[in-house]
């Protein structure tokens, strides 16, 4: 019997093999029933027996071996695609997942070879099974890491959310203690509170940007008309109390105002100027030019100091990530700011550049004026 033929004849036998093992992944199977345990097996299943029995190039055997196919053939949306997401939504992880597809897989091909017995088992149907399973396999991990992704962001920016109220209160509190000048222990404790909030509060704001991203919102931005020397100058002057140390010049040429978003436009100088601080030559000043041009603002933030690799430049602006010599830092942070930089210059409708040689590093900002 043509394998097509023994899985639409024997479905439930199968079905029955695929819930039993269901039903031993735990804890997420513990309360389930059987309908919820063969959760889509039979329409992927149905599936793969209309895909056995059509016609199939090479091509498409190809590409399907490798889980590139567009969807199996006669599954709507694919059942293997909405299976992964009822998975995800109950608690399985995505070695449970795969585990159904490798259960089934044997199961059924050891059912189907005990039933073509004496006969020899037609090997093409062996390999067009296997590739379909491994199709069906692919749709469902894609789906189901998209759902965990989302999940997690959604969590993540719930609970940066609900930490700011706490937060606030702290530094609130800190700031009135500061206030009261009841004696230098006090006053220094109180400092460092609010130092450590600040701190805090810029992780937090960080984690929440970041999230926005990653959930498709951008970041959220209200252009104003702003002279974007003044606003600089006023983030500068911050950057210069907390880094004493370090000298940070601004040059401004032409005319620096247009419709912008200064507060984010702040957050992004802050970012390239700390890390131009941290990453560059020890105590070594960094340069701040702007140059206003006819359509556009353009922002360099430059610095002397070793020459940043090409492999490293090219995923400078990736999230979460830092470069080979800063992977062991314990510095409180998330290596999300050049990230969150170049986030905060798309929503602007600009762009962020990086170049490095062993002078100088640059990166550079370009920003549309839009009067």
């Amino acid at each position: 019997m043509r394998l097509a033929d023994f899985i639409s004849r024997d479905m439930e036998t199968i079905l029955q093999h695929w819930e039993a093992f269901a039903g031993t992944l735990l804890p997420a199977a513990a309360n389930m029933g059987s309908l919820a345990l063969r959760d889509h097996a039979q329409p992927i299943l149905e599936a793969v027996a209309r895909d056995l029995s059509m016609p199939q190039s090479r091509e498409a055997q190809d590409e399907k071996s490798m889980g590139r196919a567009s969807k199996l053939i006669g599954a709507p949306e694919t059942a293997a695609q909405t299976h992964a997401l009822m998975r995800a939504r109950s608690g399985f992880d995505i070695n449970q997942l795969a585990a159904e597809y490798r259960a089934l897989r044997a199961s059924v091909l050891r059912l189907w070879l005990d039933d073509c017995r004496p006969e020899v088992p037609d090997l093409n149907d062996i390999v067009r099974f296997n590739e379909a399973i491994d199709q069906a396999l692919a749709e469902s991990v894609d789906f189901f890491s998209a759902e965990v992704d989302q999940t997690r962001n959604l969590f993540l920016g719930m609970l940066g959310h609900d930490m700011r109220s706490p937060l606030q209160s702290i530094q609130v509190t800190a700031s009135y203690l500061r206030a009261l000048n009841a004696g230098e222990k006090v006053s220094e404790a109180a400092s460092r509170l609010i130092n450590s909030g600040a701190r805090m509060q810029a992780l937090l704001d960080d984690l929440l940007d970041f999230n926005r991203t990653k959930l498709g919102l951008g970041i959220n931005v209200v252009p104003t008309y702003i002279d974007l020397a003044s606003v600089f100058a006023d983030e500068l002057d911050q950057v210069r109390a907390a880094q004493p140390d370090i000298r940070v010049d601004l040059e401004v040429v032409g005319d620096s105002w247009g419709v912008w978003d200064g507060r984010r436009l702040q957050q992004l100088l802050g970012n390239l100027v700390l890390n131009a601080i941290k990453y560059g030559a020890h105590k070594a000043p960094v340069r701040v030019a702007v140059t206003g041009e006819e359509a556009e603002v353009r922002v360099e933030v430059k610095n002397s100091g070793p020459a940043i690799e090409r492999s490293t430049l090219e995923q400078i602006f990736d999230p979460l990530r830092r470069g080979p010599d800063h992977q062991n830092d314990h510095d409180n942070s998330l290596g999300l700011g050049l990230y969150i930089a170049r986030e905060i210059a798309k929503a602007h409708g600009g762009v962020i550049e990086a170049r490095s040689d062993p002078t100088e590093t640059v990166f550079t900002v370009r920003l549309p004026r839009r009067r």
